[in-house]
């Protein structure tokens, strides 16, 4: 096979119209020029596909197959992924869920060993499994498990806990990578964090601090997600440290993932006056070079793996996407993709018949979220942002009884329920949350970082219940409330996932968000914002099964 056009060789700064000859999936030749029955009007550009440096697949809520499916349509040949989420619900059988789920399409993927789970301990938060050192010596010998992901854990690093640094060992000792988790580090703690072994950290949020990050030796992920946006803050590192960047999604929600991914970082980059080279650097070598993989860029003896696009800037539309040899989608061939879908839904459902779950949660009534507050107290509240993983930590001295006296108290403040759905007889906790804005509704959902039990915000404890008992009558799912008006969709697969297509289960986020929008939330990445209002890792303030925790003293508050 051959494909002909404008080869873009980035490890020569170059463009040369040349033909790709293929051969058992394999670039077998290239040459430069173009054969004279070639007609070379309208030619593409030929150049390596784009590569997600960090990202979890199970914030897509698809199986990897059809999240592959939609990834290719935007020029993405691979993705380095942690299966973090569904390792919380299953463990080790989560992982092999999504390695086995990956093996029934052309794309590349690069797994990760969770190297925390639950983030914290069990007596911060309550996960469905947990993953030892002797799990991730076994995980990391592995020929499917490529690197020991993230390390959240840092204070275990710095205090040098024994059994976060023999997770770490037993990365190095089978010379695989271990990606990082460190938001805010600085100084000395960072350069003893490093000095575990760790070599990446997708948390940076100022420039500052990805500067610090690289000149302790760390590799920065420039991240752009769906609620995380690290992009504009990060960008200057590309001209300065070209070779020690990447981009990523982190947790890309599906309604975002069909307009657009890696490409869509690209294209700013280019539109932002980035030189063209330092960009597809970032986006398509230096994640191959860091992780040990050969996924290919355009040379002899590369897999065949490459995309078409139809110029090089930031108008930058994806024609056509090759995966070992097999073009995998095509701009101009929709019909065979809806077709695809619609028996790739088929092939799935026959596979995924009995969808692994761990769920045992029962449903509530009103009277189990009540929450006390008396003249005299004071309030802890988590304060959220749009944009932003990282929460405040507001404090209001208490004259009355709020939740009585006003249905909207402290420009409001709601309720947040975080309800165990792993241990029979478990109690919902509530807490106070600032941000959401919710008027009419509420929000549930079985996605809650990293530990997926389920939280919901809303207007009122009826709307709350509501939401709740469906989530739990669908063992796992997304729900929104506005009014009298109720949008779904069950996640049966870990309480996390979808096993439709990639397309539908994109159209009904989207109708969820859009009912959402309606009951006054004004948040662009509502539920992915929600989930991480559990993950007590990330600053300041978050609320777990077990109360209130805040990540700076690491306690619990207002116990």
């Amino acid at each position: 096979m051959k494909f002909s056009g404008h080869i873009v060789d980035i490890r020569q700064c170059r463009v040369f119209d040349g033909e790709i000859e293929v051969e058992n999936n394999v670039i077998s030749c290239i040459h430069e020029g173009i054969p004279e029955d070639v007609d070379c009007k309208n030619l593409p550009y030929i150049m390596p596909g784009f590569i997600d440096s960090h990202v979890h697949i199970e914030s897509s809520m698809m199986v990897p197959v059809e999240f592959a499916r939609v990834a290719v349509e935007q020029g993405t040949m691979g993705v380095v992924t942690d299966p973090h989420e569904i390792a919380n619900v299953l463990g080790v059988e989560g992982i092999d869920f999504m390695i086995n789920s990956s093996k029934h399409i052309r794309f590349n993927f690069c797994f990760g060993a969770p190297s925390c789970v639950p983030s914290c301990g069990s007596d911060i938060e309550t996960s469905g499994a947990t993953l030892d050192s002797k799990a991730i010596e076994v995980l990391m010998a592995r020929e499917d498990i490529g690197y020991l992901a993230e390390m959240m854990n840092y204070p275990g690093v710095l205090n040098e806990d024994a059994e976060v640094m023999a997770k770490i060992k037993a990365a190095l000792r089978n010379g695989k990578p271990v990606d990082g988790h460190a938001p805010g580090l600085v100084g000395d703690a960072r350069k003893k964090y490093v000095s575990a072994g760790i070599s990446t950290d997708h948390e940076c949020a100022t420039l500052e601090e990805g500067r610090a990050c690289i000149e302790a030796g760390m590799k920065v992920l420039i991240r752009e997600g769906s609620a995380a946006k690290n992009y504009e803050a990060l960008i200057p590192l590309l001209k300065e440290y070209p070779t020690e960047v990447m981009f990523c999604t982190d947790d890309c929600h599906p309604n975002d993932l069909i307009r657009g991914h890696i490409n869509l970082i690209v294209r700013r980059a280019l539109a932002d006056g980035y030189d063209l080279w330092d960009v597809l650097q970032a986006a398509c070598v230096n994640p191959q070079q860091h992780y040990g993989l050969h996924w290919g860029i355009l040379e002899q003896g590369d897999p065949a793996n490459f995309i078409m696009v139809d110029q090089l800037n930031e108008r930058m539309r994806v024609l056509s996407t090759v995966i070992r040899g097999k073009e995998v989608y095509n701009c101009n061939s929709y019909l065979r993709t809806i077709q695809s879908q619609a028996k790739s839904v088929s092939n799935q459902m026959a596979i995924l018949d009995n969808y692994p779950n761990r769920f045992v949660a029962t449903s509530i009534t009103a009277s189990d979220i009540r929450y006390e507050l008396h003249a005299g107290d004071v309030a802890h509240i988590i304060r959220a942002y749009d944009g932003s993983l990282l929460t405040g930590h507001e404090q209001v001295k208490v004259t009355g009884n709020p939740m009585e006296d006003a249905r909207f108290p402290w420009n409001e403040v709601q309720k947040i329920v975080v309800y165990n759905r792993y241990t029979e007889g478990a109690r919902p906790v509530v807490g106070l949350i600032r941000g959401f804005g919710i008027k009419n509704g509420a929000m549930a959902i079985s996605v809650a970082h990293d530990c997926h039990n389920i939280v919901a915000i809303g207007s009122s404890d009826e709307y709350i219940v509501r939401a709740i008992n469906r989530v739990i009558e669908m063992k796992g799912g997304e729900v929104a409330i506005a009014g009298d008006e109720m949008t779904d969709m069950a996640l049966p697969i870990a309480g996390l996932i979808s096993p439709l297509s990639g397309h539908e289960v994109a159209y009904r986020s989207g109708r969820l968000r859009e009912t959402i929008a309606k009951a006054g939330c004004p948040l662009k990445a509502p539920y992915i914002t929600m989930a991480f209002m559990c993950l007590p890792v990330i600053p300041e303030l978050k609320l777990t099964d077990k109360g209130l925790f805040d990540s700076n003293i690491w306690s619990f508050v207002n116990r």
